[in-house]
């Protein structure tokens, strides 16, 4: 066995589960009678990771968002990973706004991350790769720790756990 066991915080996203929840929320769009004659187009652009929303009035809008938010809560996707914009105005009067998908952790997200790991004190090391951070330790219920200190954090990103060796 290994002497040193590690595990990677990363900050992900299912792509195709998000585009299952568009598809969701588009059907629910079409059906719902109080936004039939908003015309409310929802694109989703996976290269650039961003959610386009563009609708006729600042409430079909907020129902439009709502209506994605529930649709990402039983995909089980983290409403973390949604950061919207401002609403904007749109060509024909429309309001358009754009929603970020926030995928991969930031280098500030980072530091954070490995601030908090030691302030643990733990016998464990965080180091910064890439995207995601490599956690190591000798003892297992120190890693266990890490985690359960980070899913307690309340991060302003979604944090997943993988590659636990």
């Amino acid at each position: 066995m290994a002497k040193n066991s590690s595990f990677d915080v990363v900050s992900e996203i299912d792509f195709q589960e998000v585009d299952n929840a568009v598809n969701q929320a588009i059907k629910e769009i079409k059906q719902r009678y109080d936004l039939k004659d908003s015309k409310t187009e929802v694109t989703l652009n996976k290269n650039d990771k961003v959610i386009l929303v563009n609708t006729k009035d600042d409430y079909s809008l907020k129902a439009s968002y709502d209506i994605l938010q529930t649709k990402f809560l039983k995909r089980q996707l983290s409403l973390k990973s949604m950061l919207p914009d401002e609403a904007e105005p749109a060509s024909g009067g429309r309001l358009r706004q754009t929603i970020n998908l926030q995928s991969g952790i930031s280098k500030d997200n980072g530091r954070k991350i490995t601030k908090l790991v030691k302030e643990l004190k733990l016998k464990v090391s965080a180091q910064i790769m890439d995207e995601k951070i490599r956690v190591q330790g000798a003892k297992r219920d120190d890693l266990q720790a890490v985690i359960n200190a980070i899913k307690e954090a309340d991060l302003e990103f979604p944090t997943q756990f993988v590659n636990y060796k």
